[in-house]
């Protein structure tokens, strides 16, 4: 499928606006498809990559490491390579906060939701979530978390997805938190055949991801490869609970002929926005460049 971030010049600036007038009209429904509700759980591509063995993973952590000694603040990441069924995490634990990134969360608990019902998602369903994901609309946000059920909604779509690692909360607030494997897992839900959601649910929700506005289109984007199509969420805000400092994250996509990676950054207690920004594209090209191996 092809994809295209809108507005590709990216001008990375001391803080960015939480919302953006305006957005695209919301692509066509999505057809209901059967759903499993027990816990799903992706089966694991088994093709080898020798060039990715514990060698290259202790070099990772080294590189890893040594960028993040300089930097301010704390980040954990994790990326899976469709294609080659190469999983790798750092720093999982604690769990940090989502901000905006939590709203991929309730689109796919929206999918899930309508499947469940075997309905399409209505036109206003449609227009909230396109806001919420392009322009990462924080009312549009809040519209859809009440319409899926709330925390406790979010909490059993997340069950039946098989999404751990994760503790939803009111999404403006933006302090759900997470850990970078539990986003992951989410973007498989939205990239995996095997997934509850359907093929139609899954390609709408890469259609937006795909189809975020160019001043929001930083973050997991750097890590992208000649002719790699990129799909993405990002997160930022000054958290209350660490004085203000900033909360930096980024998942996505990146699609190419010989790799397909799902990839998680997230970073907290940044002095300001464009550090977190440049911490997290950093910390994506390190971490693809090594996956991706010679």
């Amino acid at each position: 499928m092809g994809v295209r971030i809108r507005g590709v010049r990216l001008a990375l600036c001391a803080a960015l606006p939480l919302t953006v007038c305006g957005g695209a009209a919301g692509p066509a429904p999505t057809p209901p498809q059967p759903v499993v509700v027990s816990r799903w759980a992706p089966a694991v591509n088994p093709r080898p990559t020798p060039g990715f063995d514990e060698a290259a993973r202790r070099r990772l952590v080294r590189a890893l490491d040594s960028y993040l000694a300089d930097r301010p603040g704390r980040a954990a990441l994790a990326v899976y390579d469709r294609v080659t069924g190469v999983r790798f995490g750092y720093h999982q634990r604690p769990p940090i906060m989502l901000a905006s990134v939590a709203k991929v969360d309730i689109l796919a608990a929206l999918l899930l939701r309508a499947q469940e019902r075997g309905r399409l998602l209505t036109t206003e369903e449609r227009e909230l979530a396109d806001r919420m994901i392009t322009v990462s609309d924080n009312d549009a946000a809040r519209s859809l978390y009440a319409e899926i059920g709330g925390r406790e909604g979010l909490r059993g779509a997340l069950r039946s997805l098989g999404v751990i690692g994760l503790r939803p909360v009111d999404p403006h607030s933006g302090m759900s938190t997470s850990t970078p494997a539990a986003q992951i897992r989410v973007l498989e839900t939205l990239t995996s055949p095997a997934s509850p959601i359907g093929r139609a649910g899954r390609r709408y929700a890469l259609r937006l991801m795909s189809s975020v506005a160019g001043e929001q289109a930083w973050g997991v984007s750097a890590a992208a490869g000649p002719g790699e199509k990129v799909a993405l969420k990002n997160g930022w805000l000054p958290a209350e609970a660490h004085g203000g400092l900033w909360t930096v994250n980024s998942i996505g996509r990146l699609r190419g002929d010989r790799h397909d990676l799902l990839i998680a950054v997230l970073s907290e207690r940044n002095p300001d926005l464009a550090t977190g920004i440049a911490t997290v594209q950093e910390l994506a090209r390190l971490t693809a460049r090594a996956v991706r191996g010679p």
